[in-house]
């Protein structure tokens, strides 16, 4: 089974009296445990299909299906509790509270789930900056951290709830090219190490060259989606003309 299906999703916006199509009867399906890159140029939907992904935006038609269970048209207190134990998330801007610690950036999405004691918690958390590199760390708050240390605690943030999916928007957008490559190989490691799923919006080809699965969208439409094997990039579909029939969900 799939660990995220969606299905004939488009996506419009409303901008003043125009309708903007962002996406376009998209159908994919991705396994657990990928390491997946969803590029294209800025404006092409890959965000957008990001975060249809991840439960922040839904779709104005089609279906989506996170681990086997429907998701369209579940209520938002449903979304956020799955959000929450669920999806992991890494912004390109860290998205990290500037008056808390390290520490305190990792624990604060646990402190949302009363099911997590606080031994647990802080048990959480030393796993997690340790395991991103960032023991005796704790401490600090982001302004005393670099970049690249503030985005390790942003992945450490979004593994402490223990999630299937980790979704990546840009993460390499704002780091220099030596710290990019590390924290590229520093999730490639994760994903390898824990199974989970990572899942990127980018346009960086560092992102694209340890990627297992490539999907390119183009104008709202899935142009390719390739695998990687032992001779390199496969392509399981492309975009098909518009008078063909629609191809069924294909595993990515």
């Amino acid at each position: 089974m799939s660990l995220v299906r969606v299905q004939g999703v488009t996506k419009e916006y409303l901008l003043g009296e125009q309708v903007v199509v962002a996406l376009d009867d998209i159908t994919l399906s991705i396994e657990e445990g990928v390491f997946m890159a969803i590029a294209g140029p800025s404006g092409s939907g890959k965000t957008t299909l990001l975060n249809i992904i991840g439960c922040i935006d839904t779709p104005t038609r089609g279906r989506v299906f996170i681990d086997g269970q429907e998701v369209t048209g579940r209520s938002a207190d449903d979304l956020a509790y799955l959000r929450a134990r669920s999806i992991g998330f890494i912004f390109q801007t860290f998205n990290l509270f500037p008056v808390l610690s390290a520490a305190e950036n990792v624990e604060y999405p646990l402190l949302q789930l009363p099911e997590v004691s606080p031994v647990e918690r802080r048990k959480r958390v030393a796993k997690y900056l340790k395991m991103v590199g960032l023991a005796g760390k704790e401490r600090h708050r982001p302004n005393q951290l670099s970049g690249g240390q503030r985005q390790r605690v942003a992945i450490a943030r979004a593994l402490a709830i223990h999630p299937r999916i980790v979704l990546a928007d840009e993460p390499t957008a704002n780091l220099d090219s030596k710290t990019g490559t590390e924290i590229l190989e520093l999730m490639k490691r994760l994903n390898r190490e824990l199974g989970t799923t990572f899942i990127f919006s980018t346009h960086d080809r560092r992102v694209m060259a340890m990627a297992d699965r490539l999907v390119r969208i183009e104008d709202g439409h899935l142009a390719l989606l390739a695998v990687r094997g032992e001779g390199g990039w496969k392509a399981v579909r492309t975009r098909r003309p518009a008078h063909e029939d629609k191809a069924e969900a294909v595993s990515a």
